[in-house]
């Protein structure tokens, strides 16, 4: 079912449309053999760069898109819909993008970042440790000063294209005032000591290839620092907050597409001498399912409307996030309810759809981590109660 959208300009509406047609013609017939054979869809990304879908929020002057940030996760959305693997790896490479594109030198800006934004190249975001997981401050791999720059050690884990991709932007413990800090670094493939462990086997987003990267005396060039020693975690999580509004976008457009699925199932399937959806025990599901996908929209679009206008939205990414993946959780598992014993088969989407759903509570920060972030934001600035 189309979703009815408010876009602010025409140049958007069209833009929506493309979405909409390439990711019917190449996203939607691919998703299902990709995902069946764990295959990683690269001839994919190089469409969409191709098609000027993998920069959408950056500037133009840098072969960005130029669009608000509203109207980028609304074409993840779209892609997801489609394709979850496909729209989330286009998040995650604007999240690879992020650091140079905010933080970098001008030299930096003007030689890599054309490429990175206009989908020439596919970036990976390297910041968790498989020890230390949401706690960012007790990762271990490190970055030590050589001659003419550092030497990288240690491993990342839970790599959103580890070993396909062209850049990986990376954190990495660094030496600061004493103390050990953390630093961010735009780390390539061809460097020396620089691989990529076998591939996890997941539950979902089995196209979506996940992996260790491994950094073995890696020397790094001075120029590959990206912004000021020790300053990595700003830029981490200044990243993240963008990085939560995208998996918003992608949780709420595979739950649309489950919502789909279970209302095109429950108008034909017929029980008791009637469509399923005329009883009401059915439409009731449907309707707390749509209420669901429709609520969780709003919240990722408050969120980026607040970025856009250049205000605070940290609090209301992690608003979006928790909200938006925890309805994609229950509607796709609500989708395999409608479906029944059909919907438990691999005849239909709905549970693949639903096994894709659980990773979205998990990364870009546990939901937990959410609550968390939430009821600080909420608590900071609280007056105690008078008396």
């Amino acid at each position: 079912m189309p979703v009815d959208r408010e876009l602010p300009t025409p140049e958007a509406e069209d833009l929506l449309a493309l979405t909409r047609e390439i990711a019917d013609a190449e996203l939607a017939p691919k998703a299902a053999v990709h995902e069946r054979e764990e295959r990683f869809p690269r001839e994919v990304f190089r469409l969409l760069g191709e098609a000027g879908l993998m920069g959408l929020p950056f500037p133009e002057e840098v072969g960005g898109g130029g669009q608000p940030y509203a109207v980028y996760l609304q074409v993840l959305e779209e892609l997801a819909a489609r394709w979850a693997t496909v729209a989330l790896g286009i998040s995650v490479h604007t999240l690879a993008c992020s650091p140079i594109a905010n933080f970098g030198t001008e030299a930096q800006r003007r030689d890599l970042l054309p490429e990175m934004v206009g989908g020439t190249l596919l970036g990976a975001y390297s910041l968790s440790e498989a020890h230390a997981g949401s706690d960012v401050a007790a990762m271990r791999a490190s970055a030590t000063p050589a001659d003419g720059g550092w030497v990288a050690r240690g491993e990342k884990a839970w790599v959103t294209h580890g070993g396909h991709a062209d850049f990986y932007s990376t954190f990495l413990r660094t030496p600061a005032d004493g103390e050990r800090a953390i630093s961010c670094f735009h780390l390539t493939p061809d460097l020396p000591g620089f691989g990529a462990a076998r591939p996890e086997e997941k539950m979902g987003l089995t196209g979506s290839t996940t992996a260790a990267i491994r950094l073995d005396d890696v020397p790094v060039p001075a120029d590959r620092l990206v912004g000021e020693p020790g300053r990595g975690m700003a830029i981490a999580l200044g990243a993240l907050d963008s990085g939560r509004l995208g998996i918003s976008a992608v949780a709420v457009g595979l739950a649309q597409s489950a919502l789909d699925v279970a209302v095109a199932y429950a108008v034909e399937r017929e029980a008791f001498g009637r469509p399923i959806a005329e009883h009401q025990g059915v439409q009731f599901l449907l309707a707390d399912m749509a209420a669901a996908v429709e609520s969780a929209r709003a919240t990722y679009l408050v969120a980026a409307r607040r970025k856009d206008a250049g205000k605070p939205f940290s609090r209301q990414a992690s608003i979006a996030k928790l909200v938006a993946t925890d309805a994609a959780m229950k509607v796709t598992t609500d989708a395999v309810q409608v479906l029944g014993g059909a919907g438990y088969t691999r005849d239909h989407p709905a549970e693949r759809y639903m096994r894709e759903a659980k990773v979205m509570q998990i990364f870009e920060g546990t939901n937990q981590i959410q609550r968390m972030v939430i009821g600080r934001h909420l608590t900071a600035g609280a007056a105690p109660p008078a008396g």
